[in-house]
């Protein structure tokens, strides 16, 4: 910005300077042309005392000081008398006898008897220093230079007015170099400041404490930047709780089989004496709980696989009709244990290219679940259409339904509605979660509608992709 403002500030320095000094300049260059004409008879004729009084008469006309010069540069007339006989070698008057200009214009200082131009900016004002034009013109006869004259000037009170600005210039310049440094001060911590605090709130998350969160202040790329942070702090506590959760509920799930098989087998163990039809009962209960240890450790893994991304689909093309007609072929002896229909009503084969396995534990775990949660007696009715380009298949029961404060974390892992029940049924309360990760997997979608007495309603959408 400095190096700019220098360059703007000496330009105009420049462009007052030519028009202060072009008038003059202008004036001075016709009226040394026309006395160049008139003296040149006079010079070449060597009447010097007639020259001599000519340039006085003009001298003091113009108000300057008048010099005739001849072809090497000497003073050989001056209104002044104080150079005659000395070599005159200003630049002014060497452009005219050694590169043959017929006129030339120049400013000077002289201080001290010495000449020194004046276009370099940026000096002091000498309050000493005297400022003077040379205006200088041909004098010449038979196309030949013969000699110079010299018209000079002096432009003091110009100078002044030009040394005027250059200092007002700077103190310009100063002023904006001194509110721009502010300014930059200032937007410089306003920036900064919530990159600051952001960078803060990150070395907390890096330490641990995913709690953290910061202002959203200001508008823009900031702005954006906070609320990105925010929401991707609040995601990665979510997701530490949920895994403490997690970790915490299937410690609890793996805990209860255990501490009963440790119970019965002490019981056994301590009781040598008893007898063989209580140690057979033990021994099955046993059995039994060691069934549920694999069903839970098999639930978690597949878990793990679908949260780690390693789960891959097997596509083939199969019949979603024929799945459907499958499992309830397997749910059968459940259903007619507890008196309970189990009704088919399927209008659609809905050909499928998926994973027909994953689809199978899919509907295989809504249509279990809904047995297993409807009293004796009950009914539970699968419905499969198809709706454009997606399969719908939905589970109904009338069971006990499900409360809608409930409904929300239906599919959260180890989430029971009734725990105490859930566990009397065998259930893992890994099923629908399972379900949920498996049908999105395959870019479907899956809902629960429920009211409390009237029984719960699952559906499942699943996009057809023909094979």
């Amino acid at each position: 910005m400095g190096v700019s403002y220098y360059a703007v500030a000496t330009s105009l320095i420049g462009l007052v300077g030519d028009s202060l000094f072009d008038d003059r300049k202008r004036q001075e260059r016709i009226a040394a042309d026309k006395l160049a004409v008139e003296v040149e008879g006079l010079f070449e004729a060597a009447r010097m005392e007639e020259l001599h009084q000519k340039l006085t008469a003009a001298g003091g006309e113009l108000g300057a000081r008048l010099m005739v010069l001849d072809e090497s540069g000497k003073v050989q007339a001056d209104t002044y008398s104080q150079l005659n006989g000395t070599r005159l070698t200003i630049p002014e008057v060497v452009g005219i006898l050694a590169t043959g200009k017929t006129a030339d214009y120049g400013v000077h200082m002289l201080s001290e008897g010495s000449g020194k131009s004046f276009w370099q900016f940026w000096q002091p004002y000498n309050d000493d220093a005297q400022w003077v034009s040379y205006c200088t013109a041909a004098l010449s006869s038979g196309g030949e230079v013969i000699g110079v004259l010299v018209l000079s000037s002096p432009i003091q009170d110009m100078m002044e007015r030009l040394f005027e600005l250059q200092n007002r210039m700077v103190m310009y310049f100063l002023i904006a170099a001194g509110m721009a440094f502010l300014m930059a001060m200032f937007f410089s911590r306003i920036i900064t400041k919530p990159i600051a605090s952001l960078t803060r709130s990150i070395q907390r998350m890096g330490h641990g404490d995913l709690s953290v969160r910061v202002p959203v202040k200001g508008s823009g790329e900031l702005r954006r930047l906070s609320e990105t942070f925010n929401i991707m702090s609040e995601k990665l506590e979510m997701l530490d709780k949920s895994r403490n959760q997690f970790v915490s509920n299937a410690s609890h799930e793996l805990k209860t089989p255990l501490a009963t098989m440790k119970i019965l087998l002490e019981s056994i163990i301590y009781q040598p004496e008893m007898d063989e039809e209580m140690r057979t009962e033990f021994l099955t209960d046993i059995n039994k709980e060691i069934d549920r240890l694999n069903l839970i450790i098999g639930d978690l893994l597949t878990l793990v696989s679908m949260d780690s991304k390693t789960m891959r689909l097997n596509r083939t093309t199969f019949s979603l009709a024929q799945v459907v007609t499958d499992t309830a072929h397997r749910l059968e002896l459940v259903a007619e244990k507890n008196h309970q229909e189990l009704k088919l009503s399927l209008n659609d084969r809905c050909e499928m290219f998926a994973d027909n396995a994953k689809l199978t534990q899919v509907v295989y775990n809504l249509m279990e679940n809904a047995l297993k949660y409807t009293q004796e007696g009950g009914v539970v009715k699968v419905r499969l259409v198809r709706s454009g380009r997606d399969a719908v298949l939905t589970v109904t029961d009338n069971g006990p339904g499900i409360p809608k404060e409930d409904q929300a974390h239906i599919f959260e892992r180890f989430y029971r509605v009734d725990k105490a029940r859930s566990r009397e049924t065998g259930g893992t309360g890994l099923g629908l979660s399972i379900v949920h990760q498996m049908v999105l997997a395959h870019g479907g979608s899956v809902t629960v509608d429920s009211e409390e007495g009237q029984g719960s309603t699952f559906t499942v959408e699943l996009p057809i992709h023909q094979g």
